[in-house]
């Protein structure tokens, strides 16, 4: 099954074809035919992994060659390792559970049909950026990716918001897309290759020591896939269009914004892995935005009332976590994946909680007008809470062993990120403490006209299923550093495997401060009573409720002279270049319209023009000659 893994892309991408292209044929079957199309991906996926599994490890990294793409520089082929078949299963797995739950979901939506088929254009274009074998061929999935995305947030048209958030998603992604161009423009430039294959560990260190590559350019490399990585996975300082992206529906948001498309970044720094353990600046400043961006999601997380932002904020949040272990080398390559598989678990299954939560409450996203839904939606109550343990690290659920994983590994290497790590903890600990407490327990504070209940089975089936993978996967894959041994001859192994320890400094800092957030949003959003007006707050909760004035700064320092740098230069085309040109032209029509009136007709005007031109001549002659 590796020889045809390209039936994982081939299969969602015929979907998406057949009901795009079908119309309003496809409406009555049209979701069933994207469900079917996203299970036999992972039915592909599934065999696949299986078969890797069964070959020696030094031979779990196949190629499977496709088409000449571009002749000379990349071909379109396929690297089926244990990194890309992760992935694929996440892709494939969460991405069909999340088909299903759609079903129910838009049910009553006139264009469900497209929808379907734009999810699995999304799953197809994922797959092959994460199943690629080279850059050039990643890069077009990561394009397809944006376009997908940027049909999916902006899937509800008549809403302003969300074709502006679509628009706003579309802009600030090029901006990293631009940072990885260059950066694939500067690998072919330096090594002659685009290949993962050609680009090892070992061939980077070789061009620096023949002079081939200097260390500034290695660094720089590694600087600009950053910038790309940032874009996708709504990293500092490109993070802005993340909780916008919430005006999208809701599988939206949990299909690209917490289980696949915003980790695609976390995916290219490890496997681009040997250009950063070469440049250890690059290195140094992955896990610096890693650790600055968890802080900063988590801050946003703890004032925001509409649930799905505040979701949103702790996607971002994770995908911190995930992006300083990816700066950690190979130890931190696999608890940053293992927690990227976990987080796409429990994150989906909050964000379907979330949506099952809207749909029973006339899609009110406010949670100050939510309140003792426990009582009415013990299901999706029961898995939310699962989702909420296994995300703020309660021991033995996943979150506890990956996201603890990566804290201790940043303990080893640099204590202040390793400590920052754990206040973001706590800071986790807190705002989700808050959702729960405010969606599902304390008064009923619903509208007159809600009457929430539990979505059907076709939602909440999904539901359970990501919340038994959020108790027992995080265990599965880090004891015995199961996932790491399986990782390692895709990523490399580290020279020492390291154990997991139950019982550590870090982790009982962790436990500690996640006791006291979550005690502390008890006493102010359990205890007390929840008002249906926010307050208007401190300077840091207004700070943290305008998104740490992130659209405020974008807008001061590219947004408005972008804008004067516009009028200026229409100016300078208006009045200048046009200016010139149309000033010539009438300078010449105003000159000729002017002789024209010259020529009268009359022959008496031609003699004395004739008689005044001979005297002038004449006169001119005897002062000539008297000189």
């Amino acid at each position: 099954m590796i020889g045809v893994s390209w039936l994982m892309i081939a299969l969602p991408l015929l979907g998406a074809a057949i009901l795009l292209l079908g119309g309003r044929r496809t409406d009555r079957w049209g979701h069933f035919l994207g469900v079917a199309m996203s299970l036999a991906a992972f039915v592909v996926a599934v065999v696949s992994f299986v078969e890797i599994l069964g070959l020696p490890e030094s031979e779990r990294r196949r190629g499977i060659e496709l088409y000449q793409f571009i002749p000379g520089i990349a071909d379109m082929g396929l690297l089926i390792d244990p990194l890309s078949i992760s992935f694929a299963l996440l892709i494939t797995g969460v991405g069909s559970l999340i088909h299903i739950y759609s079903v129910g979901y838009m049910s009553h939506d006139p264009d469900r049909r497209r929808f379907f088929a734009y999810l699995n254009l999304f799953v197809a274009a994922m797959l092959l950026l994460v199943l690629a074998d080279n850059y050039v061929a990643l890069f077009v999935g990561w394009e397809g990716v944006g376009l997908a995305s940027y049909l999916l947030i902006g899937f509800w048209q008549f809403k302003p918001t969300a074709a502006a958030a679509a628009k706003k998603a579309f802009i600030v992604n090029r901006v990293g897309d631009f940072g990885l161009l260059i950066a694939i423009f500067t690998v072919w430039t330096t090594f002659g290759s685009v290949a993962f294959g050609d680009l090892s560990g070992a061939t980077v260190s070789e061009a620096i020591g023949s002079g081939g590559a200097s260390q500034g350019t290695i660094t720089a490399i590694g600087l600009l896939l950053l910038l790309g990585a940032c874009g996708k996975s709504a990293q500092l300082p490109l993070q802005s269009w993340l909780l916008d992206a919430m005006e999208g529906p809701t599988p939206v948001s949990a299909l690209i914004h917490a289980a696949t498309m915003v980790t695609a970044g976390v995916y290219l720094v490890v496997r681009s892995g040997a250009f950063f353990e070469a440049a250890p600046t690059a290195q140094l400043v992955v896990t610096i935005v890693g650790v600055a961006t968890l802080l900063a999601g988590a801050i946003i997380g703890c004032a925001k009332d509409d649930i799905k932002k505040g979701l949103a904020g702790s996607t971002m949040s994770q995908i911190g976590y995930m992006m300083l272990g990816a700066g950690l080398g190979p130890v931190g390559y696999a608890f940053a994946i293992a927690h990227l598989i976990t987080h796409g678990f429990f994150k989906a299954n909050m964000f379907l909680g979330a949506g099952s939560v809207m749909h029973a409450m006339n899609d009110e996203v406010d949670m100050r007008r939510y309140g003792g839904l426990f009582s009415v939606m013990k299901v999706t109550a029961v898995t939310f809470i699962i989702g909420y343990l296994a995300i703020i690290g309660f021991p033995l659920l996943s979150g506890y062993f990956t996201k603890d994983g990566i804290i201790e590994t940043a303990m080893e290497h640099n204590q202040i990120l390793g400590w920052l790590a754990v206040v973001g903890a706590g800071i986790t600990g807190f705002y989700m403490s808050r959702m729960i407490f405010m969606t599902f327990f304390g008064k009923k504070r619903w509208a007159d006209d809600a009457h929430p209940h539990e979505s059907p089975s076709v939602m909440t089936v999904p539901l359970v299923i990501l919340s038994i993978g959020s108790i027992f996967l995080g265990a599965f894959l880090i004891l015995d550093n199961r996932f790491m041994k399986f990782l390692a001859p895709a990523v490399g192994a580290p020279e020492e495997l390291p154990a997991f320890h139950f019982v550590s400094t870090a982790g009982l800092a962790t436990l500690a401060l996640v006791a006291v957030g979550a005690a502390f949003a008890w006493f102010r959003y359990g205890a007390a009573e929840v008002p249906r007006v926010a307050p208007r707050g401190s300077f840091l909760t207004t700070f943290a409720r305008r998104d740490l004035y992130g659209d405020a700064l974008n807008e001061t320092l590219f947004m408005r002279p972008g804008q004067w740098l516009a009028r200026i230069a229409v100016f300078v085309d208006n009045r200048g270049i046009d200016g010139l040109v149309n000033g010539l032209a009438a300078t010449i029509g105003g000159t000729s319209g002017r002789l024209r009136r010259v020529q009268t007709g009359y022959v008496r005007s031609y003699a004395l023009s004739i008689l005044f031109g001979a005297a002038v001549v004449v006169g001119a002659l005897l002062y000539v000659g008297n000189m």
